[in-house]
């Protein structure tokens, strides 16, 4: 199988000051034209103490000039992982639009009340969902699951605050490095990458592909 990409490409004149708001356009892009189901999903890669990696598909719910932020059990695989080993790579596989978008960096938790505020907004079987699943766990079966769902249904019924898990929570990766890989014919992919300076700022260099 094997796909001829785009002629156009992309230019280090034509990009922003800062990963950050590239990044905002091309999300806005993968958004509005790109024929994408999820473009909020990542896949996230981490190791543990060892090195020994792992990766998983999750959902970016924010980000700013301060970084990526996803939330999650705090004691699934990847929250223990982080835990030992802080730096993490997300990776947004945008295959129509011949697009890739590779940050890497470091994550440390949100704060309780980014991540109180979050919890708020997500749906009531959401919040009820982050309670029943000991994400990362060895469950005895679906059965198990749903029982655990359908107690804490009984208990906090549509319309009744769900408290915030104390094991649950986000993360923000806050990036060292941003690479913006757009397909091109002939393999001969555009690689551009901001990797951080220590003045604050961002160096530019383009990856042969």
């Amino acid at each position: 199988m094997r796909k001829q990409y785009r002629a156009e490409g992309l230019s280090e004149s034509e990009l922003a000051a800062t990963p950050v708001e590239q990044f905002a356009r091309w999300f806005k892009q993968a958004a509005t034209e790109g024929g994408l189901f999820e473009p909020n999903a990542m896949v996230v890669s981490t190791a543990d103490a060892e090195g020994r990696p792992s990766s998983r598909t999750v959902l970016l719910k924010h980000f700013d000039e301060q970084g990526f932020v996803f939330y999650t059990n705090y004691d699934s695989r990847k929250a223990r992982e982080l835990g030992e080993n802080p730096h993490v790579s997300l990776l947004f596989p945008w295959h129509p639009m011949a697009r890739q978008v590779v940050v890497t960096g470091v994550a440390r938790r949100t704060g309780r009340d980014e991540t109180a505020a979050y919890f708020r907004t997500r749906p009531h079987g959401s919040q009820l969902g982050a309670w029943a699943s000991v994400q990362s766990s060895v469950v005895s079966g679906r059965d198990a699951l749903d029982a655990a769902y359908a107690e804490l249904a009984a208990r906090y019924p549509e319309g009744e605050q769900v408290p915030v898990p104390p094991h649950w929570g986000g993360f923000r990766v806050a990036p060292r490095a941003v690479e913006f890989w757009q397909g091109r014919e002939n393999r001969l992919h555009d690689r551009l990458r901001y990797v951080a300076e220590a003045d604050g700022g961002w160096r530019v260099e383009r990856l042969s592909p």
